[in-house]
């Protein structure tokens, strides 16, 4: 009897240190809460102002690539876009960036790139360098990188997600 006592308490016993260990470590840090990556705020009205057309800049994380002759246009992850003029192949000129937080997607037509900033639909003039139009609230916001869906209940009232940084990174 007492080596069937054994069978059960062990097994019972690693299971429990198992649980015991899995419970304490995912408590309430950020890590454990969204997979490793937190989110990033900004203000609604903050958002609202933040497309703007900036001097080039290197490329840090790319995303999304979208031509249209002469131009190719790429998408700089949670960023905005980057506008190379590509007229000669062999020599691709970075010209400029259009800062937009929350962007992960783009298209053009005409002079005209559309892209999303953060919820909202951006239409961006390219010859004017500007925004012209904005439609709020298109989009949800932008998922973490693990692609799990994250409930953020402790979000700052007035602030939408424009981006996930990984949990510990300094990048960026």
């Amino acid at each position: 009897m007492k080596k069937k006592a054994l069978h059960l308490f062990l097994p019972v016993l690693l299971l429990g240190t198992v649980f015991l260990f899995y419970s304490s470590s995912s408590s309430s840090d950020e890590y454990n809460r969204w997979g490793g990556y937190t989110p990033v705020f900004m203000d609604r009205l903050d958002l609202e102002k933040s497309v703007t057309y900036r001097e080039a800049r290197n490329l840090i994380n790319p995303g999304k690539i979208y031509y249209k002759t002469p131009y190719i246009f790429v998408n700089e992850k949670y960023k905005g876009v980057h506008i190379i003029n590509n007229k000669d192949p062999y020599h691709p000129v970075n010209e400029g960036f259009i800062s937009a937080p929350g962007c992960l997607d783009i298209a053009v037509k005409d002079e005209i790139i559309y892209l999303d900033n953060a919820v909202d639909l951006v239409a961006f003039d390219l010859l004017k360098k500007q925004e012209v139009d904005r439609i709020v609230n298109v989009f949800p916001e932008p998922s973490a990188p693990d692609l799990q869906y994250h409930q953020v209940s402790d979000r700052p009232e007035g602030f939408v997600i424009v981006e996930w940084k990984k949990t510990g990174s300094s990048n960026h």
